[in-house]
């Protein structure tokens, strides 16, 4: 193996250390898994939305929502309520719990990422996301489901 290739690999590894590393924190911290402290972070913006809403804007399925919201309503961090007109309809919304647990959760890992790559130039930008997609092509992962959650494992996972 080359240096360059092994050093490639070296950050790779960092990278998903660093994955790992945040996502036990967290769920030490919060009892939290990312993919759940992004969904109460949904609720937070939207204040009162529909499953089919929040699987949506995290780019992930009804399904995985759906067991998302389950596990997040057993631990008393969301609301359910039918809806007035149409009682197939179900809201939701942040239990004040919730609100209590997002507001002292620690920053997550996709936050401080989003942040700093906004501050990146746009060709800045345009160049890693070229990189990532080609070496996602390099490890046969193009056509692997993700949603924009820096997690490891199943999104849905227990924490």
């Amino acid at each position: 193996m080359d240096h360059q290739s092994q050093h490639a690999l070296v950050v790779l590894r960092r990278i998903l250390r660093a994955t790992e590393n945040r996502a036990r924190a967290l769920s030490r911290e919060s009892g939290l898994t990312a993919s759940q402290l992004l969904l109460l972070q949904t609720l937070a913006d939207e204040v009162e939305c529909t499953a089919g809403t929040i699987a949506s804007r995290l780019g992930i399925t009804q399904a995985t929502t759906t067991s998302l919201v389950h596990k997040l309503e057993t631990k008393g961090l969301v609301v359910k309520k039918r809806g007035h007109t149409d009682r197939r309809q179900v809201w939701l919304s942040l239990s004040d719990n919730g609100r209590t647990v997002l507001e002292e959760a620690p920053d997550d890992l996709q936050e401080l990422f989003r942040s700093r790559f906004d501050k990146l130039e746009n060709w800045e930008q345009m160049m890693l996301v070229a990189s990532l997609e080609r070496v996602a092509a390099m490890l046969d992962a193009e056509e692997i489901d993700a949603a924009p959650v820096l997690d490891i494992g199943a999104l849905d996972r227990e924490a």
